[in-house]
């Protein structure tokens, strides 16, 4: 057994009306890749921000590697030999790779110096990258290493990871994982934060589960099921989604030749885009992040208008037509940005439901809101997804990332679609909520909703979707099966590879 090097005891942190830790304790010690698990508001992400110095604990101490550890801000942190990789990427798109890594470093070396160690480690631990290289030209992927090799020119003795692979391609997964296992029989603790299970199982050797704020099971994740290790994080058994043998109906959404040119530098322009979705359909389209998934979600909701012909729906060509009035057609939109995008952060949830649902379900009649109305169509939301919130009218922003994605996705679904279009469904939601918006979409397909499901986790798509195309550098490919394609093929597809394996 490897020698211990972080020691958390009776950690406690409470904030108004709830308490977010209660009395946790755990052990990570040096090499050791240890999963920290449990449901959406268990209480993961207070704890890392006290280990990282975001947060001071009301009670409680930590160790680390046996002397007394509470460091007052992340500076303190890094100096101790903890780094932390967020799910959120922190870089200036306009700088380049070295710019942006000298930025997070203290006393950041003379601009060659730095360069040659960013291309030292990123040749020893496989993490390929150009220092000179625009941030805003690099893939989803290549911007991940550039946090990661940020990190371990700190030396790392514990490396956060939180949701490092929401973002990567198979292969990518596979460079990934590779890395860690190198960093881990160096010595490196890696502390892994994932609601991917068969990546825990696969990766991880210890695995924290909280629920409630509290421990409830410590274990050996490769001994344990990713159904078992999910049943732990919620306290009960859940149903997976299920298909229903639906048959696919007419065409509802048709999208012909869009083209439509990026407003950003460092966007992804559309290029002859074409898709039918058939009522009762789930079209999954896949791709890295940063390949025009974006621009495509703009220009099927009316955000970026096209030519009329552009967009149909129902037989009604409504390219040039405006969001509300998109929706009021039965287009209904969930964004990938849920904080922001989707929803207005400081409004509460009563008014983030009518900023959406206006149309749809007729919340205000000549200029009147009937805050009555909109009030009872938040809370059918919040009590038929689970949402964990207080009351209808907290802000948005006060609630965690999975909750409010549930909030906005309730909201989106319970709109009587004639089609819908979502963007990253799951992202950030635990393995329960997860499986219950899923089942939530095949339901909506079983009543005739034509459904396109943007999401990078490949997983979700094999599971929901009948028909897949992945989207590379602004271009979609031909639709397939989702039964008759491998993971392999529609990683090479996501590559540009038209026909994945086949055209290989």
């Amino acid at each position: 057994m490897s020698e211990e090097l972080l020691a958390l005891t009776g950690l406690r942190k409470a904030y108004p009306g709830v308490v977010a830790n209660d009395d946790v304790s755990l052990t990570i010690r040096k090499g050791e890749v240890h999963a920290l698990l449990g449901e959406n508001g268990a209480g993961k992400s207070t704890l890392v921000k006290m280990i990282y110095g975001l947060v001071k604990p009301d009670t409680g101490t930590m160790a680390l590697d046996g002397a007394e550890y509470q460091p007052v801000d992340p500076r303190a942190a890094r100096a101790a030999g903890i780094a932390m990789v967020f799910q959120h990427f922190s870089l200036f798109e306009a700088l380049t790779v070295a710019e942006n890594i000298a930025l997070g470093m203290e006393e950041p070396p003379k601009p060659r110096v730095l360069s040659k160690q960013i291309k030292d480690v990123s040749e020893t631990y496989g993490l390929p990258l150009n220092p000179d290289r625009t941030v805003g030209t690099l893939s989803a992927g290549e911007r991940q290493r550039v946090e990661i090799i940020r990190c371990l020119l700190q030396n790392p003795r514990l490396l956060v990871m939180d949701e490092p692979t929401s973002v990567l391609t198979p292969q990518e997964v596979d460079i990934l994982f590779k890395t860690l296992r190198t960093l881990s029989a160096e010595g490196t603790a890696i502390l892994y934060i994932s609601h991917k299970l068969e990546e825990i199982r696969s990766l991880c050797e210890t695995a924290t589960i909280l629920r409630g704020g509290k421990v409830v099971e410590t274990c050996d994740p490769r001994e344990q099921s990713a159904r078992a290790l999910a049943e732990m994080m919620v306290g009960q058994t859940f149903a997976s989604p299920k298909r229903s043998g639906r048959m696919a109906g007419e065409p509802a959404l048709v999208v012909n030749q869009l083209n439509l040119r990026s407003t950003s530098p460092f966007g992804t322009t559309l290029t002859d885009v074409s898709l039918t979705v058939a009522k009762g359909e789930i079209l999954g389209i896949g791709g890295v992040a940063g390949n025009g998934q974006d621009e495509l979600l703009a220009a099927l909701s009316g955000e970026r208008l096209a030519t009329p012909s552009a967009v149909t729906l129902a037989g009604m060509e409504i390219g040039a037509l405006a969001p509300r009035e998109r929706r009021a057609y039965g287009l209904c939109v969930g964004p990938e940005e849920r904080l922001g995008h989707a929803a207005a952060p400081t409004l509460s949830l009563v008014e983030n439901a009518l900023l959406t649902a206006d149309v749809r379900e007729e919340l205000s009649n000549r200029g009147f809101i009937d805050w009555k109305k909109v009030r009872g169509f938040a809370e059918k939301v919040i009590a038929d997804f689970d949402v964990r919130t207080p009351s209808a009218d907290v802000a948005a922003q006060a609630l965690s990332g999975g909750n409010l994605q549930k909030f906005v996705m309730g909201r989106e679904m319970m709109q009587r679609p004639t089609a819908l279009i979502i963007n990253q469904p799951t992202w950030g939601v635990d393995a329960a909520a997860a499986a219950a918006i899923r089942t939530k979409l095949m339901e909506l397909a079983d009543q005739g909703v034509a459904i396109i499901v943007i999401s990078q986790d490949l997983d979700e798509l094999f599971e929901i979707a009948d028909r897949f195309a992945a989207l590379n550098e602004g271009r979609l490919s031909d639709s397939r099966p989702m039964e008759s394609l491998t993971m392999d093929e529609i990683g090479l597809m996501l590559g540009g590879v038209q026909g994945g394996a086949d055209a290989a």
